[in-house]
């Protein structure tokens, strides 16, 4: 039997920014479900709904009963996310750290210490190309709540905007959190994979193996498709109209695409990217169009598309190499688009070719 839609909400679309809500439709996954009329395979359960600003939509693969309250679950899970890490929520705890004076503690959940665990580990990474306290250069160049103002920003501005950056100011223990300098946190760019994990650990911990989650374009894959094979998950080209550009296939991994074509304001006939470097508070300018991480968790897919698309094709292809990351980069050139991708990540296109 075959469930569709076993529940479908719509709350209201409030909490954290969505970095890449202009790449939702990066990731198209293909879910080759033809199980109606079928009673020996497993039923299909597909929920969906709207959190945190975007959508989400989960696919669970169950061999065997799912609890009646799955979609309750996976709402809390999803909120848990939301009311810790939501910049529009007064009472979240990121914005009362936002408020919280310069070396006053402030108590955290295990929740928010975890995703600050994997920021740090990005930012240190990238050597601060990843920074979750980007803020008030997001501020400046318009990309914030405020939209593009007609004057670029001065060599000043930026200089005094760049005085409020620094992820080095944010002190954490296991339990608390403070600041050396007044900074405040975005986690925009690692939330909604996280938010990805918790839901997908739910869903193992209800020995639901078998599940494909995707929160805002961040996807986590688990186990087989309703058809027993790897997930198919389509990268989309760079483009206003969407174009697959390729294929992967994979089991028990998560994959996050951030991208810059379609989030930009022109002035004077150049175009400044919504992607900015918080090293030099400026929007990124090298060919980089987008750039899609496989990683074994949510959080830092989605972090580490975002660092990469920082440090652009030449930097980010370097690091993902010493790292061993599995990256799949677009580039702009003449003739359209580019791909190039890391050593780690010839075996996803192998087994694309087997399709």
């Amino acid at each position: 039997m075959t469930l569709v839609d076993k529940s479908l909400w719509g709350s209201k679309i409030t909490g954290l920014p969505n970095r890449a809500s202009f790449f939702l439709s990066a990731l198209t996954v293909f879910c080759l479900l033809g199980l109606a009329g079928c009673d020996s395979r497993p039923e299909v359960i597909n929920i969906s709904g709207t959190k945190m600003g975007t959508s989400y939509h989960i696919t669970v693969v169950a061999d065997q009963p799912a609890p009646a309250d799955l979609a309750a679950r996976i709402d809390a899970a999803l909120d848990l996310v939301d009311l810790s890490m939501s910049t529009y929520k007064p009472s979240s705890e990121l914005s009362q750290f936002n408020q919280l004076p310069v070396s006053q503690q402030q108590a955290i959940s295990a929740e928010f210490s975890q995703v600050l665990d994997i920021s740090r580990d990005v930012w240190a990474q990238s050597s601060g190309a990843f920074d979750p306290t980007v803020g008030p250069l997001i501020d400046l160049w318009g990309f914030g709540p405020v939209p593009a103002k007609d004057t670029l920003p001065s060599d000043q501005a930026i200089a005094l905007a760049l005085q409020g950056v620094g992820f080095e100011h944010v002190q954490q223990s296991a339990q608390t959190i403070s600041k050396r300098h007044p900074v405040r946190l975005d986690l925009s760019a690692v939330a909604k994979g996280y938010a990805v994990d918790l839901v997908a650990d739910l869903l193992e911990m209800l020995a639901l193996p078998d599940y494909l989650v995707e929160v805002g374009g961040e996807i986590r894959l688990g186990g087989s498709n309703p058809e027993g094979e790897a997930w198919r998950v389509a990268v989309e080209m760079p483009s206003l109209m969407p174009q697959i550009q390729t294929v992967i296939a994979a089991r028990d991994t998560a994959v996050a695409t951030s991208g810059d074509y379609r989030n930009y304001f022109e002035k004077d006939g150049k175009r400044y990217s919504h992607t900015l470097d918080p090293r030099t508070g400026r929007p990124i300018t090298h060919s980089l169009a987008s750039v899609t991480v496989l990683a074994e968790t949510c959080a830092y897919a989605d972090a580490w598309a975002t660092a990469l698309m920082v440090l652009g094709e030449e930097q980010g292809m370097a690091l993902a190499e010493t790292l061993q990351l599995p990256v799949y980069m677009l580039l702009k050139d003449a003739d359209g688009f580019k791909a190039i991708s890391s050593t780690a990540f010839a075996p996803f296109l192998t087994r694309q070719q087997e399709i």
